[in-house]
């Protein structure tokens, strides 16, 4: 375990780096700011090292304003809830509206802007724990909250996160990293494969309708290989919505484990990512409102120069009693698995 120092928030906590690698030449640096997978280097098909992740240089370009969650570990809900509002057990809780008038990865103040403790270190792992305390940005309930990092020999980096609560609430927990894995340019050569029939549709704030439309027939269709740019301007109303992709997959499921999400092969590298989840769908972002950022090396990032595949349950949960439930109650345990496998061809 390889741990450095990263500088410190502006109430003076501490943030450290810390490196996770393997014998098969594959190396993720995690920050305890956000838990925020800050790099992650791979071999391409002639053996040479590259950074697959968007990211920055510095704490204090994480710490800016026009950082947009590259990495970050989101809670306690990602993705959107309309108006900012749910209603439990006859009660309604208003959130922060930090997206036009939604509640977007948590709120303002979310697991991707805290500092999270290290619990556990060791060679290929790094567990890191929070809790969010009961009315954080307006969550019920004191929610302890634990992540696993795992690097394998197998070049898989996996995501195992866990919750508890005193308190019936909501939670939805994912990871926001931006991948590339051509290390530069954007991401519109990419060849994607998704495992999803169907997809949720959105209204003009980016709030599913309610309804699993098949993904038959539109831009969304990306059972075969398919690459990213190839129907991302179509003349589509969800995808003049999304200003390209930024929706919600309906994940094809055969149990309750380890289900295959979505495997992206990049030609000009050959580097592959494999994507696999417990969870019951994901978001497909192309990265259309990426503004013009100084990242890493100097490099400068703009739309659609990384890519995220964001497992999760469905975005608005809480105010669509069909989809799949994201209450946690006292007693129970939130338990999810995402794993992503790299190789190259």
């Amino acid at each position: 375990m390889n741990r450095q120092d990263f500088g410190k928030t502006p109430d003076g906590t501490p943030v450290e780096l810390y490196t996770l690698a393997n014998s098969r030449g594959v190396e993720a640096t995690i920050m305890t700011y956000g838990g925020t997978v800050v790099s992650l280097h791979t071999p391409d098909s002639k053996g040479r090292s590259g950074d697959v992740v968007l990211g920055f240089d510095s704490l204090d370009s994480y710490l800016a304003g026009d950082n947009p969650f590259f990495g970050a570990l989101i809670g306690r809900y990602g993705n959107r809830i309309a108006k900012g509002r749910f209603t439990l057990n006859g009660v309604e809780y208003k959130l922060a509206q930090n997206n036009g008038e939604n509640n977007l990865h948590g709120g303002p103040r979310g697991f991707d802007k805290v500092v999270w403790q290290v619990k556990d270190a060791g060679p290929q792992s790094l567990e890191l724990g929070y809790l969010s305390k009961d009315g954080d940005q307006g969550f019920p309930g004191n929610l302890d909250v634990t992540v696993r990092y795992t690097l394998t020999g197998d070049n898989e980096l996996g995501i195992d996160y866990s919750a508890t609560t005193d308190r019936d609430t909501i939670v939805n927990l994912t990871n926001h990293s931006y991948f590339n894995l051509a290390c530069e340019g954007d991401n519109l050569g990419h060849l994607l494969t998704l495992n999803a029939d169907r997809f949720t549709p959105v209204d003009a704030g980016l709030i599913p309708t309610g309804e699993l439309a098949s993904v038959a027939g539109t831009p969304f269709d990306f059972r075969q290989p398919v690459a990213i740019g190839a129907r991302i301007d179509q003349d589509d109303v969800q995808i003049a919505r999304g200003g390209g992709y930024d929706h919600n997959f309906v994940l094809n499921r055969s149990g309750e484990g380890l289900s295959p999400v979505a495997k992206v092969v990049e030609p000009g590298t050959g580097r592959v990512l494999e994507v696999f989840t417990t969870e019951p769908g994901f978001q497909f972002y192309s990265g259309n409102f990426i503004g013009k950022l100084r990242g890493k090396g100097g490099r400068l990032y703009g739309p659609r120069s990384g890519f995220c595949l964001e497992t999760q349950h469905y975005p608005d949960s809480p105010n669509h009693p069909s989809f799949p439930t994201t209450v946690l109650k006292p007693g129970q345990r939130y338990h999810t698995t995402t794993i992503h496998k790299f190789s190259a061809v």
